[in-house]
């Protein structure tokens, strides 16, 4: 794999970085974990829809810029760079790229354009109570009668379903053989009748997950994607998007470069021969992990999926998350530790260190625990 960037990529780069630079309002500023502020979140992803960027990773034909492989991951890096947030994944990087491989026509022109120009927000219906890791035990029922199905269930850990307008589901459609042959993918949409929607505070004090009830929920049958009891097939396709984007190496240098700054400014810590080291061994691993995430894009862009690589991403990104969180915890000591009113004289990367802390404490879960993605890598590579 060439890593050299052609004269075109770098002319790109700074195309890139321009309007960047002219466009990040300063009220957005990069998230701690996902986005608490849905007005000023949802105006950044409509600037991005409206100069055809927000959907960077999609091909033309469904509205996206059509960039490569490489164009793509200079995008995310810029925008890491330039401190704006990442755009909420589950449109654009998880149901986009599973209507594009196993919806038909209809749901393509319908659902498609509207994600691409940010007008319209998904969430994710996967986790229950009783199905978290072992998703296949999933209890919510869609049962058909005429031209609609009849929901009934609960999902857990729903990430912005209050933002929502629309939630893509894992549901129960039959119970006959093995528990994923009974599994079925249905598009909801979050006005329905019968939707309940209960908030969880997570330990970083935002409100970014939710309890969801359905009850008698009804959906049009055309809202099935693919064939009754492919669920568990596209479950696993869409799982491969989003552990790959979960890794978050562009988000991870824009971090670790904060922290340098954060301890550059410190007349102690930039003399620290341990503090020197942290920071060394942070930068390696994210820069092996930054090239496994390269080898991964290039097969994507030779038209293969992500493949078993994904959850590797997914383990190292997420620890290396925590990794470089926990260095700005510790090394901000009792700067550190308040965020709601942090003391003025204190680096903005220390002030904030907890918050982010406390939040990416669930980035080795969410997504696939990653005892699970462990299993799925000895299973699929190692062949035990």
């Amino acid at each position: 794999m060439n890593l050299d960037f052609s004269p075109e990529d770098q002319a790109f780069r700074a195309e890139v970085r321009a309007w960047m630079r002219d466009n990040v309002p300063q009220q957005v500023g990069p998230a701690i974990g996902i986005p608490s502020h849905k007005e000023t979140q949802f105006a950044w992803e409509r600037k991005l829809g409206a100069k055809g960027w927000l959907a960077y990773t999609w091909p033309k034909e469904y509205g996206g810029p059509g960039w490569t492989a490489t164009q793509q991951y200079i995008f995310d890096t810029e925008r890491a760079l330039a401190g704006a947030p990442p755009c909420g994944p589950f449109g654009l990087s998880m149901l986009g790229p599973v209507l594009m491989r196993y919806g038909n026509e209809a749901q393509k022109q319908r659902y498609l354009p509207p994600i691409a120009r940010g007008e319209e927000f998904w969430c994710q219906g996967y986790s229950e109570p009783g199905a978290g890791s072992d998703l296949a035990s999933l209890k919510t029922r869609a049962i058909r009668e005429g031209d609609h199905y009849i929901v009934n269930g609960q999902k857990i850990w729903t990430t912005q379903a209050h933002w929502a307008d629309f939630i893509f589901c894992l549901v129960r459609t039959s119970n006959d053989g093995p528990k994923q042959k009974g599994i079925s993918f249905l598009l909801i949409d979050m006005a329905t009748p019968g939707i309940e929607i209960r908030p969880i505070t997570t330990i970083d004090g935002h409100h970014h997950l939710n309890e969801v009830f359905l009850t008698d929920v009804r959906v049009p049958a055309e809202n099935l994607v693919g064939e009754e009891g492919q669920g568990w097939t596209i479950a696993k396709y869409l799982l491969t998007h989003e552990r790959t984007s979960i890794a978050g190496v562009a988000d991870s240098y824009y971090q670790m470069g904060r922290l340098h700054e954060a301890v550059a400014d410190d007349p102690v810590l930039s003399q620290d021969p341990v503090v020197t080291r942290r920071l060394a061994t942070l930068e390696v691993d994210l820069m092996a992990l930054e090239y496994t995430n390269l080898r991964t894009l290039d097969r994507v862009a030779k038209g293969q999926p992500p493949g078993s690589e994904s959850s590797g991403l997914k383990i190292k990104g997420t620890e290396l998350q925590q990794a470089i969180s926990e260095a700005q915890m510790e090394l901000g000591g009792l700067g550190a530790l308040p965020w709601l009113s942090p003391a003025e004289d204190v680096h903005p990367v220390f002030a904030g260190a907890t918050q982010r802390y406390n939040f990416l404490r669930a980035s080795s879960i969410y997504g696939g625990t990653n005892e699970i993605q462990k299993n799925v890598l000895a299973k699929l590579l190692l062949q035990l």
